[in-house]
């Protein structure tokens, strides 16, 4: 999944770029049609693209960062899944009757090391959107989350969970089928979880749903990945009654990788291929697979008790703040 320009769905704020690249094929045309050398003004405009390039996505706002996260193309939980792992074994249901798609774990073997690997789906079509339900898990999917969790607990294997989520699935049924409930479960298990757990916000992560996958020892996100209580929809909406206020309520509210390691929310921020994990789906699970081996190895000798302490004083540290 190495994309090209041509095959990537183009954000407002980069058309810039393109308009540049198209002045940069014209002049190679023109050049050709002509016979007449523009190999100076040509590599001189290369030059320029790139240094613009870079320093775009090297000062992204919150909004632009919101946007890249939410890509289309963005790589998905499988995605990852294919490059970072030399075998998976997808284990599937919550032994209550349901197989919730938006959710999917297996057993996973990355460079000789056996974890638990679990992560929100997302698809890349309409069509495989509506069978994972956009990444919006239900109920089932957090218990089926869970048994995975304690089958890794069983078998001592560290857990690794990918999250990409818009947030549980809002809809009546869940509701009824006990959402809230579900998410408040695994929050309480994964504190008391014995192996060491590595949670990882690879887009959206957004609210109790992204939650429900990240009470880890340690958590990093991707470097344009955003990770909050609320969508910025959302806060806008409550706060200004204005979904047009939503840029505003995504500067307000700290979403991003860098303010999210200031305030100790996040431990980690994984660089992205410039443009975003979309320009270069192998390159950007490398530097995910390489984070991931890193932190596994931090946590390897700690006992259970190490890792639930741990676990704990991370966690009650958040929100702390001293005169």
């Amino acid at each position: 999944m190495n994309n090209t320009a041509k095959h990537i769905q183009i954000l407002d704020f980069e058309k810039p770029i393109y308009t540049m690249q198209d002045k940069i094929e014209e002049l190679k045309k023109t050049s050709v049609d002509t016979h007449i050398d523009y190999k100076d003004e040509i590599k001189k405009l290369e030059e320029q693209t790139k240094v613009y390039r870079k320093e775009l996505y090297e000062k992204l706002e919150p909004y632009q960062k919101l946007q890249i996260a939410r890509h289309p193309q963005r790589p998905n939980f499988m995605d990852y899944v294919h490059f970072i792992c030399n075998d998976y074994i997808e284990l599937h249901g919550d032994r209550h009757g349901y197989d919730d798609k938006a959710i999917a774990g297996g057993i996973a073997d990355i460079d000789g090391q056996t974890v638990m690997l679990i992560g929100t789906v997302k698809g890349k079509s309409t069509k495989e959107n509506l069978e994972c339900n956009f990444g919006m898990p239900q109920p089932q999917g957090y218990r089926k989350a869970l048994r995975l969790f304690e089958h890794a607990n069983r078998f001592n294997m560290p857990i690794i969970t990918l999250v990409d989520t818009m947030g549980a699935y809002p809809g009546m049924t869940a509701e009824e089928m006990g959402q809230g409930e579900a998410i408040a479960v695994n929050l309480k298990e994964m504190a008391k979880l014995d192996v060491p757990i590595i949670s990882v916000i690879t887009g959206e992560g957004c609210s109790g749903g992204a939650l429900g996958l990240a009470v880890a020892n340690k958590v990093m996100i991707l470097e344009h990945a955003y990770y909050t209580v609320i969508s910025p929809e959302g806060c806008a909406s409550i706060l200004w009654k204005d979904a047009g206020m939503t840029k505003v309520a995504t500067d307000a509210l700290k979403i991003t990788g860098e303010d999210l390691l200031k305030y100790n929310i996040v431990d980690e921020v994984i660089k992205e291929p410039i443009g975003g994990a979309h320009y270069n789906a192998e390159e950007m699970a490398m530097n995910l697979k390489k984070s991931l081996i890193k932190s596994l190895e931090e946590f390897k000798n700690m006992t259970a008790e190490e890792l639930r302490t741990q676990r704990y004083s991370k966690f009650r540290r958040i929100g702390v703040f001293a005169k």
